[in-house]
């Protein structure tokens, strides 16, 4: 019986700890040896610098997911219009804080490598993949609102061949801008356009390149 009680006495403690915690009582602890009080682990900071909009943390990291469309055009000696489904996927780290803090442009600089694939559907069906390392700055507004613009080069595998392309191992060139829009603090979706060059440097002929404008539209998480 008396341990009957002890347990009942536990259980009525541990359901007034809860509903005091819930109500939002003061749970501070005092160690009952050193007679020192004992507060909780602050928790992590978010991934603002101050509020919503104001610029990134450093060190914040990004994870991107991404799907689009090209439409090709000739130029640059190129002699087909190639039109491409794409998807992506990147991963994005800011290094530093928030600089030109006393200017219109102020912002962060992440960067980012980014992994993309899809497959042309005019003027034939064929397949493309390539990566890419990125350099983009994001910039601070205020607002849910967070613009950028980036460019990036990197190596690119594609089926793509002659009039244009003249072998599987290629190059990519990609500049672009696009927004963010903050749903939650850590959550935005995004959309972009931009221009993406392939071609071989001059490895294969021929070397006429591959030329489009793309637009695209996915979500991004911060963290």
């Amino acid at each position: 019986m008396r341990n009957f009680k002890q347990a009942f006495l536990i259980l009525i403690g541990t359901v007034f700890a809860i509903s005091s915690a819930s109500a939002g009582t003061d749970l501070t602890a005092t160690n009952s040896t050193s007679g020192q009080t004992l507060t909780p682990a602050p928790q992590p900071p978010g991934i603002w610098q101050g509020e919503i909009g104001d610029g990134f943390r450093s060190s914040v990291q990004t994870l991107n997911l991404e799907a689009g469309a090209t439409a090709g055009f000739a130029a640059f000696g190129g002699e087909q219009r190639h039109d491409l489904a794409l998807a992506s996927l990147s991963y994005g780290h800011m290094f530093g804080g928030v600089v030109a803090e006393d200017h219109w442009y102020r912002g962060n600089w992440e960067i980012r490598g980014e992994l993309f694939g899809g497959t042309q559907f005019s003027p034939e069906s064929n397949w493309l993949i390539g990566l890419t390392p990125h350099l983009r700055y994001d910039f601070a507004t205020g607002t849910r609102w967070v613009p950028y613009a980036d460019a990036g080069a990197g190596v690119t595998a594609t089926g793509i061949g002659a009039p244009d392309l003249g072998g599987t191992s290629e190059f990519n060139l990609q500049a672009n801008v696009g927004t963010h829009w903050f749903v939650r603090d850590n959550i935005a979706l995004t959309c972009e356009v931009g221009l993406l060059h392939v071609s071989s440097a001059g490895i294969h002929n021929p070397n006429l390149g591959l030329n489009c404008v793309k637009g695209m539209v996915g979500v991004t998480w911060f963290f």
